[in-house]
């Protein structure tokens, strides 16, 4: 087999990549080691900063997103239950869109479909080599074959455990990693949300994000220690636990019922440098990880996979390197400021495990600072709605 890029994963970073790429008239393969059923089950964020719609509607795979998805010109924090609301489009002229990641993968796997794109589902033994070459190739096992395909490029858009990152060099990939000694409880449920907007609730009891997927489905967080199970989280045990840390006046619009899906996320920041070696690049997890907080992962890919098509149209249509060599510093820049924006706002909302009495009246201190200042609350809803790309 032959093609221009090789793309190593078919979620949403891989997805779209290989979209965009085909409307500039490059052509690429995409391996997945995952069924379609598997990679569209996963459950996973749904905040959309507008960039990334643009990104989406420049991929013309937006419709379903604009008809269904959830609008939003602000969200909602509480400390200890009392509510104040930053207004995102008052501060930055912009908002952000509640879109389920399963929503965008399934559009972005049907406009593969649509157009007969190569797209090969539960490729096994997938493998890279001569990524330092100018001739590139991969090799993999598909429906008992053993197969290579060969390219130009490759994106590995693989995720936190794929083979994209291993095939850098040891001796010049260099990772940053912080694991924080909680995780995410999160339930789904067919009931209609309480509020219009989000909930990000700091409690002297844990974190809590009351969220949505549609007019008729939530989302719901609250923050466990290490090691907690689900099995022992009935679904009683978490609304209790859920509408004690979001507030009275919050607690008394929720409506109770039972999950249709329930599991635990843990919570990680993780950077790789270079997100380039010679012909390889990069994207999405198999990059960076942030934590869920400010709702940053899905939107980074997405900033990824900008970057990235631009430098790939620039090599193919005049055989300009200069965007794909500074690709990397191009979306570290990027990833480093999400980054901090996410760690900032965990250790903000968080209760660790080593947060005293003082450290609890410092949280409660930076919360009223910022239902205070404008000044605050704009750098806030700057990072929230996503800086530019």
């Amino acid at each position: 087999m032959r093609t221009r890029v090789a793309i190593i994963g078919a979620g949403p970073a891989g997805l779209l990549l290989s979209q965009l790429l085909h409307i500039a008239g490059i052509d690429s393969v995409v391996l997945e080691r995952q069924s379609r059923d598997y990679v569209e089950s996963r459950i996973r964020a749904g905040v959309l900063e507008q960039c990334t719609m643009d990104l989406l509607d420049q991929a013309g795979v937006a419709n379903r997103a604009h008809a269904e998805g959830l609008s939003h010109d602000g969200f909602m924090l509480a400390a200890d239950g009392e509510l104040f609301r930053i207004d995102l489009r008052g501060l930055t002229g912009k908002c952000v869109t509640v879109y389920g990641q399963t929503e965008m993968t399934r559009d972005l796997n049907d406009a593969h479909v649509a157009r007969g794109a190569p797209l090969l589902f539960e490729a096994e033994d997938v493998a890279l080599h001569d990524v330092d070459s100018a001739s590139p190739h991969v090799t993999f096992v598909h429906e008992g074959r053993h197969q290579r395909l060969d390219c130009d490029l490759i994106a590995g858009c693989d995720g936190f455990h794929g083979v994209s990152r291993q095939a850098l060099p040891a001796n010049i990939l260099r990772t940053f990693e912080r694991v924080y000694p909680f995780g995410w409880l999160g339930i789904l449920a067919d009931v209609p949300p309480g509020e219009e907007e989000l909930i990000y609730a700091s409690h002297q009891r844990g974190f809590a994000l009351a969220s949505m997927r549609s007019a008729s489905r939530v989302r719901c967080y609250v923050q466990v220690a290490d090691g907690e199970r689900i099995e022992d989280w009935s679904d009683g045990r978490f609304w209790d636990e859920f509408e004690a840390r979001i507030g009275v006046d919050a607690a008394s619009r929720v409506t109770r019922g039972p999950s249709i899906e329930k599991s635990i996320a843990p919570l990680r920041s993780f950077v790789a440098e270079p997100m380039r070696h010679g012909r390889l690049f990069l994207a999405g997890d198999a990059a960076h990880i942030v934590p869920p907080t400010g709702a940053k992962g899905l939107n980074l890919a997405a900033s990824d996979v900008a970057y990235l098509r631009d430098a790939m149209v620039a090599f193919f249509k005049s055989a300009d390197e200069s965007d794909l060599k500074g690709y990397s510093d191009r979306a570290l820049a990027r990833v480093w400021k999400a980054e901090r924006f996410s760690w900032w706002f965990s250790g903000l909302m968080h209760r660790f495990p080593d947060t005293d009495a003082f450290g609890r009246q410092m949280q409660i201190a930076e919360l009223a600072y910022l239902r205070s200042s404008v000044a605050a609350q704009t750098s806030m809803a700057e990072n929230y709605v996503g800086l530019p790309f």
